[in-house]
Order: structure tokens, then sequence, then C-alpha cells
């Protein structure tokens, strides 16, 4: 255990597994109390069980982040469990593969549903809870949000509509010394991007050698991504806001080899 955000409570969202529970379980160990929230409820019990078996605080609360109610209800069962919120981690996410035409009107809607207004729902009942002492913001954004794949239409759209998100709110809420972030993770072989790909007949083993081809020789992983959103949720970055934190092995801003991000 260390100390770095030591006293501050964080509430996660998409906390269950991959990175959600990769960063709730690395900022509970530098001291804070995590809330977790997760549309899958067994999985988000163990998740905080396996947290407090550790040695940190951890509380799970099922939410869907498409409900306003369940995102005003975690915020305020964090404050109720632990007396405050000082950071917020925007990490639910979801990113089924359709192209322009095959993206219908229902998968659009629940894209933007699960990636942009659940973000934006907790934001809404987290910023005044913070307003009194301050916090931290940190969006869990993707290269999408800066150049999507032709097969990934509506998580580009709901992601960039975040990063878009994130400026604006940090430009409003800097006076209130609420500070907001968007991360782009990189490549992370979480459950789920495994599941899409072994859905189209990739194995591990192919995935891997994609990884190899990564300007740095590898995957990003959800260590990268927690050891970034701790630095960003901790007094450390006391004056960094509105910026874009690259954990992508420069593929945001280096050239792209072709056939390296497989749609």
């Amino acid at each position: 255990m260390s100390d770095r955000l030591s006293g501050k409570v964080v509430v996660i969202t998409g906390a269950a597994q991959g990175i959600g529970f990769g960063c709730a379980s690395l900022i509970a160990s530098q001291g804070a109390a995590v809330v977790l929230g997760d549309i899958q409820q067994q999985k988000g019990e163990q998740a905080a069980e396996k947290i407090r078996g550790s040695g940190g605080q951890a509380h799970f609360v099922y939410t869907d982040v498409k409900k306003e109610g369940d995102c005003a209800a975690l915020v305020q069962a964090a404050r109720k469990q632990f007396g405050r919120v000082d950071g917020l981690l925007n990490n639910a996410g979801w990113f089924p593969r359709a192209t322009l035409e095959s993206t219908t009107t229902e998968l659009w809607d629940e894209v933007l549903q699960v990636n942009l207004r659940g973000a934006f729902y907790c934001c809404k009942y987290a910023v005044p809870v913070m307003r009194a002492s301050g916090g931290s913001i940190v969006n869990i954004g993707s290269i999408c949000g800066i150049q999507s794949l032709p097969s990934l239409v509506a998580y580009g759209a709901a992601k960039g509509g975040l990063l878009s998100l994130t400026r604006t709110l940090a430009g409003a809420e800097a006076q209130h010394r609420i500070r907001i972030n968007y991360v782009i993770p990189g490549w992370v072989l979480t459950e789920g991007e495994i599941a899409v790909h072994k859905a189209q007949g990739r194995t591990e083993e192919d995935l891997q050698k994609d990884g190899e081809k990564l300007a740095l020789g590898r995957h990003q992983t959800t260590l990268d991504t927690a050891f970034a959103v701790v630095y960003l949720l901790s007094d450390e970055s006391a004056q960094v806001t509105g910026s874009i934190l690259h954990l992508d092995a420069g593929a945001s801003t280096l050239p792209i080899a072709p056939g390296t991000y497989p749609g």
C-alpha cells in the first residue's frame, strides 16, 4: 500500500473487469477508497472483494450507465459510504464492430449511451459534490476519438464526443479546482477485446503477433493505463487539466503501419 491517494474517494465505472478493475486495484493500493460501478453484478462484487482482500477499501454498486438514476445513485452511494467524492473514472465502454451501412439506429443509440451519455450522467452528479473541495475526473478515451476505424463508426463518434465533453468541462470547472482529462489507453487485450476478435476468427496468438508490430513492440496493458490514471487523480497533477494523455505507443501521434489495427 502507498499513500499517493490517501484519504481520497474515487468512483469508477465499468470496474468489474479489464481496464476498470486494473485501475481500481491500483487506485486502492495507493490509499484511496474506491466505489465500483458495473452492470455485471456478480463480477462487480467479486472485484470489490478482491480489493478488500488485498487490504484496500472497496464498495460495489450495481450501475447501468445508460440510466441517469443509476449514475446518480452511484455517486450518492460513494458519498454515503465514505463521506465525499474526490475522483471519478469514466471507464465504462462498449465497442461492437459495425460499418456505416451496418450501424442501425438502435446500435448507434446504445453505443453513444454507454460511451458518452453515461460519462455525462456521472459528471453531472459527481461535479456538484466535488465543487466544495476540488477533484479530478479521468475519462477513458480512445484513439478512435481522434481517428476511428471503418468498423467502429458509432464508437468513434462517441469517443470523439467524450473528448469534447472533457475539454468543455475542464474549462467550465477550473474555477472550482476540478480537473478533467482524457486518457487514450491504446490497444489493451481486455476480456472484451479478446472476445470481439475471437468472434471474428482471430486467436489470442494472432493478436499477440499484431502487438509485436506496434511502435514499442507490444500491446498496452491495464497497468499502463492504471499508472497514468493514478497520476491524474493524485495531487501530483494539480496543474493538469483539459489534456489528452497518450498511452498508445505513439499510435495516435505516429504513422500507423498498414494492417496494425484490425477492424
